[in-house]
C-alpha cells in the first residue's frame, strides 16, 4: 500500500464522506433535511405504538423544517440556510429524513420526491426509511429514479440483534435489514445503514462484533452514532429508573472503540458521520461538552495517524 494514498484515492485514513463527493461530483455537495409528515410502522399501530424507545425528531431537526411546509419551500429555506454556512455548495441533495420515508402509497412517494428533484440546484435524494418499509414496486421505482439522479436509500439498521431490536421497540429483525439491502442493491440502488452504539444489554464485544456483520452487506454509506439519551424518551424513562444496565460511552472510550471498529469494516464503505450531534438542551445523558462532529473527525484522524493504522486493516 502507498504510505500516503489508500484504496480509496486519497490520504485520510478512512474512506471519507466529504472527499467521495469531491471526486464525484468535483465540489462539495450538501444535503438539505425535509420533514415530509411520514410516520413509522411502530408508531401508527401497526407494529407498535410509541415508536423506538430513543427516538425524539426534534432533537435533530432543523428550524425550518417543518412539514405543515410543501417540500420545495422546505428545501428553498434550506438552502439559504446552508450558503450562510457553506457557500461553496452549489448542488444539493434532499434529505428525507424524519421517521420512514418510504412509509406511503408509492403514488404518493412519486409526488413528493418529484417535488423535490424539480427544485433547481438538487441534483439527488438521500431518503432515509426502515428495512420494513420497502416493497418491491417501491424498490422498482426509486431504482428508475437512480438512473438519473443521485439517490440513496439510507436504512436505520440500529443493531445486528434482535433482542436489542426488540428491547427498543424496532419492530423489525435483522434479517429484514439483510434483505432491504439486498433487494436494493440488486436493482443498483445505492443503499447506507445507520449504526447505534451504546443501545441497553449489548457488550462492547457484541458490538465489536458488528463490523463483521454489516461489511458482509452490499452498502455504499454507513454512518454511526453514539447513544445519547433525549429527554422525554421511554429510553430516558428506563435509563433513569436502571442506569446500571446502559454503558454509555465517554469521549475517549467512543474514540478508541471506534478506531477498533472502523480496522474491521469494509473498506469500500463511505463513512458519513462517527458520531451523532444532539444540542445538551435535549439530553439526559452527559453531553460531551460541545463538541462538533468536525472536532470529532480530527480526534480520530490524530488517534488513527498515532496508531498508524486505518479503515479495514484489519478486514
Amino acid at each position: 500500500m502507498d504510505e500516503h494514498v489508500f484504496q480509496w484515492g486519497h490520504s485520510r485514513r478512512y474512506n471519507s464522506y466529504s472527499e467521495y463527493f469531491k471526486k464525484a461530483f468535483g465540489q462539495r455537495v450538501q444535503k438539505v433535511a425535509v420533514d415530509a409528515g411520514f410516520t413509522c410502522p411502530n408508531r401508527d399501530g401497526t407494529k407498535g405504538v410509541g415508536g423506538c424507545t430513543y427516538c425524539d425528531n426534534d432533537s435533530f431537526n432543523p428550524s425550518y423544517c417543518q412539514p405543515t411546509k410543501s417540500v420545495a419551500q422546505q428545501i428553498s429555506e434550506g438552502v439559504e440556510f446552508h450558503s450562510r454556512r457553506y457557500r461553496r455548495a452549489k448542488d444539493f441533495l434532499a434529505y428525507f429524513q424524519p421517521y420512514s420515508n418510504t412509509y406511503a402509497p408509492l403514488e404518493q412517494l412519486k409526488q413528493l420526491y418529484s417535488e423535490a428533484l424539480a427544485v433547481e440546484g438538487v441534483i439527488g435524494l438521500v431518503i432515509g426509511t426502515r428495512p420494513d418499509c420497502v416493497n418491491d414496486e417501491i424498490l422498482d421505482y426509486i431504482a428508475t429514479l437512480s438512473q438519473t439522479h443521485y439517490v440513496i436509500l439510507e436504512y436505520g439498521l440500529e443493531s445486528c440483534y434482535d433482542t436489542t431490536l426488540r428491547r427498543i421497540n424496532r419492530g423489525h429483525s435483522w434479517d429484514e435489514s439483510v434483505s432491504a439491502i439486498e433487494k436494493s442493491a440488486q436493482r443498483g440502488i445505492k443503499t447506507g445503514a445507520h449504526l447505534i452504539f451504546g443501545l441497553p444489554g449489548e457488550s462492547r464485544e457484541e458490538m465489536l462484533a458488528e463490523a463483521a456483520m454489516v461489511s458482509a452487506l452490499p452498502l455504499d454509506n454507513i454512518k454511526f452514532h453514539q447513544l445519547q439519551i433525549i429527554k422525554g424518551t421511554r429510553m430516558a424513562e428506563e435509563y433513569l429508573a436502571t442506569p446500571d444496565s446502559f454503558q454509555l460511552f465517554k469521549m475517549e472510550e467512543y474514540l478508541d472503540f471506534m478506531i477498533q471498529f472502523i480496522e474491521q469494516l469494509n473498506p469500500s464503505f463511505v463513512i458519513e458521520r462517527f458520531a451523532g450531534e444532539v444540542p445538551p438542551r435535549f439530553l439526559v445523558s452527559a453531553p460531551w461538552s460541545n463538541l462538533r462532529n468536525d472536532e470529532f473527525n480530527r480526534l480520530l484522524e490524530q488517534k488513527l495517524e498515532e496508531r498508524n493504522t486505518w479503515q479495514g486493516r484489519l478486514y
